[in-house]
């Protein structure tokens, strides 16, 4: 056995150092194209954070300043950026716990087969986020799931339907961040899932990354046909509402939600009976009765009216938690990442990736890299990292 790894170790070696050869040789002559390129990189970087002045997730997100920042990711460990995450990460240990199986469900053997074009990805976004948000997505993990991704926005953009044809829907809600028009979009999303026949529907924000294949990883562990509502809560208790029924009267209400901010997965057996509640506009009647918005009514529906439990799962990711916890050894792991801001300092994944903060201050394109180290602009440096770390996962096999 010994030696066995021992020669695939030798020639391993041998051949990592050819290739790293020839690597560093083509990054040389594409120097001075690189120098361009991450100028290039750097202002659509920039572009994707000077949104961030106001939110694009839901209602609850509003608490989260987002601010313009130039300071680096080290900035993020101040003593109030830090004081303020670990409440948060103490708070939802024992929420996660229950959700152990979803957070190691690549773990455990498939329930079913299931590939990318069985989920239905729905991405909100508005407007005026077309080029400081979306853009970012469009060059990164959406390029790779075009015919998976439905983007659903409040506005005509010629350049998008470009992109992605039917797939660029316009829900002709109000383009205002107020708990009517997110779930106006919402239903919208609803609908459209429902007519596409797919057998998940995920929701995300436009400051998520998605690794398609991780989701697709996760959900083939529950049955698309039984009652499977998975994501993570922004709270650490249920939240608390107010049912409106007939004659005026009134029903208090608490429930569990998954937060859009993180995204959330939903299968069509369970999406199937939400239609009452759900379906041609009585989503929208839905969150007027509880006067919350659309993540929030979704957990109304599935909770507390159908008495489906929300399975919990440490792989979603807001920018309402400490995204500096997840590290780059586990990123390969997780369904969504995001980015933020707090008190003027960048909330992000803590890697040293193919670009620096500066260029890439979402890390959205770092992340990208690691994941598909074969897009065109990754830097080739980015190949030979990936080899060293292949032959360091060999040599430890080998011990």
């Amino acid at each position: 056995m010994l030696k066995s790894c021992g020669r695939k170790l030798v020639l391993s070696v041998a051949g990592a150092t050819f290739t790293c050869l020839v690597v560093l040789l083509v990054a040389a002559q594409h120097q001075v194209i690189q120098v361009a390129e991450v100028q290039i990189e750097s202002d659509v970087g920039m572009r994707s954070l000077q949104s961030l002045d106001s939110t694009g997730g839901n209602a609850h997100d509003k608490s989260s300043s987002e601010n313009e920042s130039q300071d680096n990711s080290k900035s993020t460990d101040t003593k109030g950026f830090s004081a303020y995450f670990s409440k948060l990460t103490r708070d939802r240990r024992d929420l996660e716990k229950p959700a152990s199986l979803a957070g190691s469900a690549s773990e455990a053997p498939p329930s079913e087969d299931i590939n990318p074009n069985d989920i239905f990805i729905a991405v909100k976004t508005t407007k005026k986020f077309h080029q400081s948000r979306l853009d970012l997505l469009l060059d990164t993990w959406i390029s790779r799931n075009m015919q998976q991704t439905y983007v659903f926005t409040d506005g005509d953009d010629e350049e998008l339907k470009k992109k992605l044809g039917s797939h660029a829907i316009n829900t002709n809600c109000s383009a205002a961040h107020s708990r009517q028009a997110l779930s106006c979009k919402m239903a919208v999303e609803y609908d459209k899932f429902i007519e596409s026949g797919k057998k998940w529907f995920c929701h995300v924000d436009d400051d998520n990354y998605v690794n398609m294949r991780t989701m697709v990883k996760l959900l083939a562990h529950y049955p698309h046909t039984q009652d499977v509502y998975i994501g993570k809560p922004s709270l650490d208790r249920p939240i608390e509402a107010t049912e409106r029924l007939a004659d005026n009267k009134m029903k208090p209400v608490n429930f569990w939600f998954a937060t859009g901010g993180a995204g959330f997965c939903v299968s069509r057996g369970l999406a199937l009976k939400m239609s009452p509640w759900a379906s041609g506009g009585h989503f929208m009647d839905t969150a007027e009765k509880i006067r919350l918005p659309d993540d929030c009514t979704v957990g109304y529906i599935i909770e507390s009216v159908l008495g489906v439990r929300l399975i919990r799962s440490g792989l979603f990711h807001s920018h309402l938690e400490n995204l500096q916890q997840v590290s780059k050894s586990e990123l390969h792991k997780q369904v969504t990442l995001s980015y933020g801001m707090f008190e003027n300092k960048r909330n992000i994944i803590n890697m040293k990736g193919a670009f620096s903060v500066e260029e890439d201050p979402s890390r959205f394109r770092s992340v990208h890299c690691l994941l598909y180290p074969d897009t065109p602009w990754c830097p080739p440096l980015q190949q030979v990292d990936l080899i060293v770390e292949g032959l360091k996962d060999l040599a430890l096999r080998c011990q």
